[in-house]
C-alpha cells in the first residue's frame, strides 16, 4: 500500500482503488466512553494526522467534544439537536464521500458510515445501532481496531476482496 500526501490509497483486487483523504468519527462509543477516551486511540489518531485530515461529529452527550477534538488536534463539530444522521450524513457528503472513511456505532452514525466510501462500524460498551451495522463494509470490535485498519490497510485488502 502507499502513502501520498495526505492520503490512504487502498486497492482491493478487481475492484477500483479507494483513496481515503479524510477520516470523520463519531465520539461517544465510538472512541470514548462516558466522554473519556478509549486506551490507544490518542495514538492512533496521532499516527493518522500525517495520512488523513480527521474529523470528529458529535451530539456532545456528555459536554466533552471540543476537549476530545483539542487533546487530539484534529477537526471538530458538535451536531444540533434533532436530525442527527442526516447532518452527519450531509458533512460526510460536502468534504466528498468518495474520499471518506467513517466509523461510527449509534443510529445517529448509519447514514454517515453508508455515505462514506469506507463505512466502519464498531462494537461499543454503549452498544451497536444494527442499522449502522448493516450500512457498514467492515464491523470492528472496537474504535482503535477501526483506526489500525486505516494504519494498516492491507487488512482492508484481505477483508474487502471478493
Amino acid at each position: 500500500m502507499l502513502y501520498n500526501n495526505y492520503m490512504i490509497h487502498i486497492v482491493i483486487p478487481g475492484k477500483a482503488p479507494i483513496e481515503i483523504e479524510y477520516l470523520v468519527c463519531d465520539v461517544n462509543g465510538t472512541l470514548a466512553v462516558d466522554g473519556v477516551l478509549m486506551e490507544g486511540i490518542k495514538d492512533s489518531i496521532s499516527s493518522l494526522l500525517s495520512l488523513v485530515e480527521i474529523h470528529l461529529l458529535t451530539a456532545d452527550t456528555f459536554g466533552k467534544g471540543a476537549e476530545i477534538a483539542s487533546s487530539l488536534g484534529v477537526k471538530f463539530a458538535i451536531l444540533n439537536p434533532g436530525n442527527e444522521r442526516e447532518q452527519k450524513a450531509a458533512y460526510v457528503h460536502k468534504l466528498g464521500a468518495k474520499k471518506v472513511a467513517a466509523i461510527g456505532q449509534g443510529a445517529n452514525d448509519e447514514l454517515m458510515v453508508k455515505e462514506a466510501e469506507l463505512g466502519i462500524c464498531v462494537f461499543s460498551m454503549e452498544g451497536t445501532a444494527i442499522p449502522t451495522l448493516l450500512a457498514a463494509k467492515i464491523a470492528c470490535p472496537d474504535g482503535n481496531s477501526a483506526l489500525q485498519l486505516l494504519l494498516h490497510p492491507t487488512r482492508l485488502t484481505a477483508t474487502l476482496r471478493i
